[in-house]
């Protein structure tokens, strides 16, 4: 009998490959004689390259780029087993964790960092890149990134503008004679599971700013140089951006992409689904373990666990998830993916103790959820032998 373990993180306390093993203990002392294949998961947001580096036997890599605030930091990407794969995570070299309160302010951030970690990637072979973009400090429509690629950005006066969406204003042209030849042959799935356009109302300014450090008095600032931005990328480059959903993620990012890298915005967890070969780790198993922090109704929405689930499903695959905390609405989930949830907490426990004892709560949750399937197994299997007699 054959188990695949695909959990996401549990967010506070344990990484997909933390739980992942947590998991597989859980199921070795139900089920000794089971085959295990441990596949963390992810959906393009933290934890992203941790998962796949270890779903895929991959390594890390690092690079020093230049930080949000112009400051070097040392980035770090993964290069998956398959050797020509690499993944991304926008936020280590461009996010907000990366800038103090105090010191936040999207007029000045810029993204030119992750086109540097891109060109490392390339630089080390990478032929497809996977990037995730949540989690950033900038609101620069990808400029920075473009100006790492080779693009020109020009004001007025032929000068390159500075960096941040405060400088997006003075941009009057966007030369592409200088970008970097090695995109030509580079694929870049970009892992986006918001739609928001780049401007207006529900755009990067207006929904995501603030959390960046805009003031009320620069939202509109920034949201008016994202759309100048976008009209000058549109004329110069011929891409459309300003109204393509998810172009407004990342602070514009996910449209920068798109117009500078040819990108593909994708739901995140089906990008990992396919980087770590799941639905062929799925065909021959038995059972699907798959689990999160938290269940809820938004987890029907794209979260990790239900897109494992709904691609289990699909091949008669039965799925069983745990989670830290069950909230309202989870039974959505039953509908879309998930054959019976479970929360590893055995009764009340404050958080505190939840996050220190995570690891033994889900490797005990995992054992009794498999005792249950297996004695739900062996009852099937009594009740054929019975009607064969």
């Amino acid at each position: 009998m054959r188990v695949v373990i695909a959990p996401d993180k549990f967010k506070g306390s344990l990484t997909a490959p933390q739980a992942a093993e947590a998991m597989a203990r859980g199921v070795a002392a139900a089920w000794p004689e089971a085959s295990i294949d441990q596949v963390p998961m992810a959906d393009g947001g933290e934890g992203t390259v941790a998962a796949l580096v270890a779903a895929t036997g991959g390594t890390y890599e690092a690079a020093t780029v230049t930080g949000p605030l112009g400051e070097p930091v040392v980035a770090f990407y993964g290069l998956l087993g398959d050797g020509w794969t690499a993944v991304i995570e926008m936020a280590t070299a461009s996010g907000l964790v990366l800038v103090s309160p105090e010191q936040r302010n999207p007029l000045i951030t810029t993204t030119r960092g992750t086109g540097e970690l891109m060109l490392a990637a390339i630089g080390h072979r990478a032929r497809r890149l996977i990037v995730g973009i949540g989690g950033s400090a900038t609101n620069d429509g990808g400029a920075g990134l473009a100006q790492a690629l080779g693009y020109r950005l020009l004001d007025g006066d032929g000068r390159e503008i500075g960096p941040g969406g405060g400088s997006l204003g003075r941009l009057a042209h966007i030369d592409p004679s200088g970008r970097r030849l090695e995109l030509e042959s580079i694929r870049v799935d970009v892992a986006c599971d918001v739609t928001n356009p780049l401007c207006g109302p529900h755009g990067a300014s207006a929904i995501y700013g603030p959390q960046k450090g805009a003031s009320a008095v620069m939202v509109p600032v920034l949201d008016a140089n994202l759309a100048h931005f976008a009209a000058i990328v549109e004329r110069d480059l011929g891409v459309s951006i300003g109204d393509l959903p998810g172009s407004g993620a990342a602070g514009g990012l996910g449209g920068g992409l798109v117009a500078f890298a040819r990108g593909k915005l994708q739901r995140g967890v089906d990008l990992i689904i396919d980087a770590v070969d799941l639905r062929e780790r799925l065909k021959s198993a038995d059972l699907c373990l798959t689990g999160e922090g938290a269940i809820d109704a938004q987890s029907a929405f794209g979260k990790t666990a239900v897109g494992v689930g709904r691609l289990a499903r699909s091949l008669g695959c039965p799925t069983l998830a745990l989670a830290g905390s069950i909230g309202p609405g989870a039974e959505a989930v039953l509908e879309h993916a998930i054959d019976a949830y479970f929360s590893i907490c055995p009764g009340p426990i404050s958080l505190e103790q939840a996050i220190a004892e995570a690891e033994d709560l889900l490797r005990t949750a995992t054992e009794q959820v498999v005792r249950g399937f297996l004695a739900g197994e062996r009852r099937g299997s009594d009740a054929t032998t019975e009607q064969s007699e």
